[in-house]
């Protein structure tokens, strides 16, 4: 008989901690799950998914433009923004459904409540008020958008949690941020018929990606006509007479718009969750200090996902998810691996990356071999559209690894996926090479580059 309630609680419904519950669940623990809000974490319920129909439903705009090219006559368009959000929600009501129908075929317990913990093994259940125990909690809670408290004028603003629901669509859009919520806000938005500026403290977008892909985008949002403010803040929001919003900005004056959104940074959900009663330390910006196996400072409890602050996205709490089922559960140690994680930006055009920026790779390696390709895509060559593709990739010369793969344009994304198998198997550009092509297609030209368009020693670009 065991001495404790369960052999898993799992705090939080979200990817890492549904999988944990689910796979425990199926091994045959007795285990329990405690959701306060929507089955589906960020992801599926006010992120990712939503985020990702919203990208859809702003590109019809262009469709219909470029339409006009391939022959066809588009008739009168009109954009109904309730009946997106109604169609938003069906569609992540229905996956909170499958989530459950997971968890519950699994045979978890599955819990409407917020939990805390009380001690190192027990957790009280705030909807009742019950103290339940367990031989391992993990706690899969993750973040929430930071509301930027010292802004005056904060609480006028909305985040991304809101943008998803507003009661109607703005006419015009304040987008304080630089990261990629708020470049694929500033896009849904712009698709979506709305005057769109994105005002930015740094001297570009995006930092942390290539800076070829962070100038391509910034320029080809310019084109589409979304205003950019970079190396400026927002100071203060005030309401007007109208019910419109007043933002002073440090270089730009005043700015009168519907909305501000501030997409300034993620906080990990740590609060109020008893975590120093129960020993688990966290750092300076609140997020729980796990080591390498997701093992928190406190014997038995874990954590998984944004709430560590590791690597904040989904598929990373997944697979931390797992790795946590192997340790605990079938006594296999995995590290959950971090490397060559690759990344999409939903932006338009859309950004797929995968491995270092050519910046950080000129740094580690003496000699580095840079292949790029700006080119315009077949796609838009009879609806007349200027934008341009860029792919880029990164070469140690010393043993010929592509150490850097990067993508602007459509389906970037998609190529990211499989570019990522290919980075993480050690393939080298010879590799790339033998490798036949794919025409007519745009990532043909990541096989087709055959000769460097520059090479970097120490950092210094060769003549």
């Amino acid at each position: 008989m065991t001495a404790f309630d369960y052999d898993l609680f799992v705090i939080g419904g979200g990817s890492g901690g549904v999988r944990s519950a689910r796979l425990a669940a199926a091994l045959g623990k007795k285990v329990a799950i405690a959701e306060e809000f929507r089955y589906g974490g960020t992801c599926v319920i006010r992120g990712c998914v939503p985020k990702k129909l919203y990208v859809y439903a702003s590109q019809f705009a262009e469709h219909f433009e470029d339409a006009l090219g391939f022959g066809w006559s588009v008739g009168e368009r009109r954009f109904d923004w309730q009946k997106l959000v109604a169609a938003k929600e069906q569609e992540i009501t229905r996956l909170e459904g499958l989530y459950r129908k997971g968890l519950a075929n699994a045979g978890a317990e599955i819990l409407d409540t917020r939990a805390e913990l009380v001690g190192p093994n027990e957790v009280r259940l705030s909807a009742t008020g019950k103290t339940v125990s367990a031989e391992r909690i993990v706690i899969a809670v993750g973040g929430h958008p930071s509301p930027h408290d010292a802004l005056p004028g904060h609480e006028l603003c909305i985040t991304s949690n809101e943008a998803f629901d507003l009661d109607q669509l703005p006419k015009s859009i304040l987008i304080a941020g630089g990261g990629y919520i708020a470049v694929e806000f500033a896009n849904i938005f712009h698709g979506l018929g709305v005057e769109t500026t994105l005002i930015y403290r740094g001297k570009e977008i995006l930092s942390r990606f290539d800076q070829d892909l962070r100038r391509g985008l910034h320029a080809a949002m310019e084109e589409k006509g979304i205003r950019i403010l970079c190396e400026d803040i927002i100071q203060s929001v005030s309401a007007g007479r109208d019910g419109r919003r007043i933002a002073a900005t440090m270089k730009h004056g005043e700015i009168v718009t519907d909305q501000v959104m501030l997409a300034l940074g993620r906080v990990p959900n740590t609060r109020s969750l008893g975590l120093e009663t129960a020993g688990v330390k966290t750092d300076e910006r609140g997020a729980i200090v796990v080591d390498a196996y997701s093992r928190t400072t406190a014997p038995g409890i874990f954590a998984l996902g944004d709430v560590t602050d590791r690597v904040q996205l989904t598929p990373v709490a997944i697979h931390e998810a797992m790795c946590f089922i192997e340790t605990e559960y079938k006594n296999n140690p995995t590290s959950p691996d971090h490397d060559l994680i690759a990344t999409a930006v939903f932006s338009q055009p859309e950004i797929g990356t995968v491995g270092m920026a050519e910046d950080e790779a000129a740094r580690r390696f003496a000699e580095l071999e840079v292949y790029r390709a700006e080119f315009r895509p077949m796609r838009a060559t009879l609806s007349g559209r200027k934008e341009k593709m860029i792919m880029k990739l990164l070469v140690n010369a010393a043993d010929r690894k592509v150490v850097g793969a990067h993508i602007l344009g459509h389906d970037a994304g998609e190529m990211a996926q499989l570019l990522g198998i290919s980075l993480k198997a050690g393939c080298t550009k010879d590799d790339f090479d033998r490798t036949m092509a794919v025409h007519p297609t745009a990532a043909e030209e990541l096989v087709t580059m055959y000769q460097p368009s520059y090479r970097l020693r120490n950092g210094e670009r060769l003549p």
